[in-house]
């Protein structure tokens, strides 16, 4: 079976990142898991350690004003998931009695936690047998399982039931087998230099037997950040997370030139509950 070999694999190779170290609880692994969601692990590792120092449970974060949260994030992108992290604290603190939940339908339920996060948090802050699938994990399965080179668009249901299938039945095995198929998507099996040669299922892999052919299916667009929304609400947050108050509309017009984009992206983070308008019309982060 390929569990057979990904377990001791990764046992041997992962990398050391502090969320997967023994003594993280289930509040650091469900705070990695809202930071790594479209960032990459360098970039989280510094801010992810601060921001446990500050606020090490669920309830601690539960209490901090808004404003800090959002200053603390940085420039992690996607604001909008510390606004989420910062509900989902205050939910398990009310509900949970400020500890995590181990059962993925009590995770799901938590505010800004969607079907991949709690399965993560389970398998890897519980050590529970759960199906993780992300973008890596998809990959390593077309390539091993499939013959294909790559996964194409998601099938939530059967992207599940093919991970499902590779997991050992016993809770502790299964998690580190999570752990290791997405370790190995994304070290070993990359998209464009796959290192067949490292992969500890190079042998049974049904891609190499293939002999690794060209993935020919539709891809994901690949999205520009340059002149996106995206980057002009990032100058703005930028503006108000290092103003030691509110900020006049000027220090915000001077970011960006385009005065229609800018106001729309200015409209969206007020809809969005990442800024707010002062009574005497300026602006500053959340309260």
């Amino acid at each position: 079976m390929v569990a057979d070999l990904i377990f001791p694999w990764f046992r041997a190779h992962a990398r050391d990142l502090p969320w997967r170290r023994p003594e993280t609880t289930p509040w650091g692994v469900l705070v990695s898991e809202f930071m790594l969601q479209q960032t990459p692990v360098a970039r989280v590792e510094p801010v992810w350690r601060d921001w446990l120092e500050r606020w090490p449970a669920p309830s601690s974060l539960a209490a901090a004003p808004r404003a800090d949260v959002l200053r603390a994030w940085g420039k992690l992108g996607y604001p909008r998931r510390a606004i989420r992290l910062h509900d989902a604290a205050a939910a398990i603190a009310a509900r949970h009695g400020d500890a995590v939940p181990s059962d993925v339908e009590a995770l799901e339920a938590l505010p800004g936690v969607g079907s991949y996060t709690a399965r993560a948090v389970a398998a890897f802050g519980f050590g529970l047998r759960a199906a993780v699938v992300d973008t890596n994990v998809r990959r390593v399965v077309a390539r091993a399982v499939h013959g294909q080179g790559d996964a194409g668009p998601a099938r939530t249901r059967a992207d599940l039931a093919d991970v499902d299938a590779l997991l050992p039945d016993d809770d502790a095995e299964a998690a580190v087998v999570s752990a290791g198929l997405m370790e190995l998507g994304a070290v070993v099996c990359t998209v464009r230099s796959p290192r067949c040669a490292d992969c500890p299922v190079a042998a049974r892999c049904a891609w190499v037997a293939a002999g690794r052919p060209a993935y020919d299916g539709p891809r994901k667009p690949v999205q520009g950040f340059a002149g996106t929304d995206r980057q002009v609400r990032g100058k703005l947050m930028d503006v108000l997370r290092t103003a030691p108050g509110p900020v006049e509309r000027a220090a915000l017009d001077a970011v960006w030139s385009d005065a229609g984009q800018r106001d729309r992206c200015l409209h969206s983070l007020l809809v969005d509950g990442l800024a707010e308008q002062t009574d005497d019309g300026r602006f500053a982060l959340p309260v």
